[in-house]
């Protein structure tokens, strides 16, 4: 694609679609000429706000030629028959992790792409969040030796912002396992490859899985994730990660990104980017990773690169993992 600026539609105006709306109207070279919330009530809102039009329904935006990128940000169970569609009518297709709610559901994504010839990529923010970013490089470089251990925690109140709490259903959402804990699960794949082993607990109350507790043996590196929406209303949202280095660790856990050595002072790292989150409400302040992702997905549909860095087939990969993962939680998990 020349340097001409990409027309993009955005689809579901939840606490997703706001965010990259949010996004949108910071990066340049692009305009959302569409909106579409499948309920209508934001749509009105949103649109206005990115000098965008709303659109009657997602036909009208398959038949436009003026769109070159439709951004799903609907419920989990929609991503993939959106997704297929859009590929379908020859759009380029930013689509909200996680891929899907099944694995026959994320192949059939794979070949629609396939047979499109356009770019499909899963938003996976936290391969582009700084602090995660940070890590991997480390990791790569081996500045601190081989990667001993890694402990990633993810939890929160249980999410009231989705519509018709679908969120809360878990043949629609895949329940806390795949809609927030998968971030980790995918970080781990992508960073470490596929686990030689993983084994799964946790906690399944009427919404599904709740927390999940899990062990990976990656090669030489051992990995502990934990991840739930079942704390209090009134309890923060947190991220937060731990890795173990033959020679020191790293540490985040909502403060700056910190590296400990023997017998040195710990050494904040203090030159890792910001973008503000604005008005989106939600969990956060910082746009991070989406900001990121999205920027870089738009440089590759310019370039006509391969997104590399966020490929379907990985995001495919790390489903398959959360899916183990959940399967085992029902069959072992406690529950309430």
């Amino acid at each position: 694609m020349q340097e001409s600026t990409i027309r993009i539609a955005l689809v579901g105006t939840g606490f997703m679609g706001r965010m990259h709306a949010q996004v949108y109207r910071q990066i340049g070279g692009c305009a959302v000429h569409h909106v579409l919330s499948l309920k209508g009530q934001t749509a009105e809102e949103l649109a206005g706000k990115l000098g965008a039009e709303v659109a009657p329904d997602f036909d009208s935006i398959l038949a436009n030629p003026d769109i070159d990128v439709v951004d799903i940000c609907l419920p989990t169970d929609l991503h993939a028959p959106f997704s297929i569609r859009a590929l379908q009518a020859g759009k380029h297709v930013l689509c909200e992790k996680p891929m899907a709610i099944d694995l026959e559901s994320a192949d059939q994504m794979l070949a629609a792409r396939d047979a499109s010839g356009k770019t499909l990529m899963i938003a996976q923010c936290i391969r582009f969040w700084p602090e995660y970013v940070r890590l991997r490089e480390i990791v790569k470089d081996g500045r601190l030796g081989n990667l001993r251990s890694l402990q990633l925690t993810r939890f929160g109140a249980f999410p009231t912002w989705s519509s018709e709490g679908w969120i809360g259903m878990e043949p629609r959402s895949g329940g806390a396992a795949l809609d927030m804990h998968i971030h980790d699960t995918d970080f781990v794949v992508d960073l470490l490859g596929e686990p030689d082993e993983v084994i799964s607990r946790g906690s399944v109350d009427e919404r599904g899985v709740s927390r999940v507790f899990t062990l990976m043996r990656c090669g030489r590196t051992t990995v502990q994730l934990e991840g739930g929406w079942d704390l209090p209303s009134s309890a923060p949202f947190r991220m937060s990660f731990r890795a173990v280095f033959d020679q020191g660790l790293v540490m985040f856990d909502g403060g700056p990104l910190t590296i400990y050595r023997d017998g040195q002072a710990p050494e904040p790292v203090t030159d890792l980017p910001r973008m503000s989150a604005g008005d989106v409400g939600g969990n956060l302040s910082d746009l991070g990773g989406y900001f990121f992702e999205i920027d870089y997905f738009l440089r590759c549909i310019r370039e006509g690169k391969p997104v590399d860095a966020s490929s379907p087939e990985s995001s495919r990969q790390a489903l398959a993992v959360a899916l183990n993962e959940i399967g085992q939680v029902h069959h072992q998990g406690a529950h309430s």
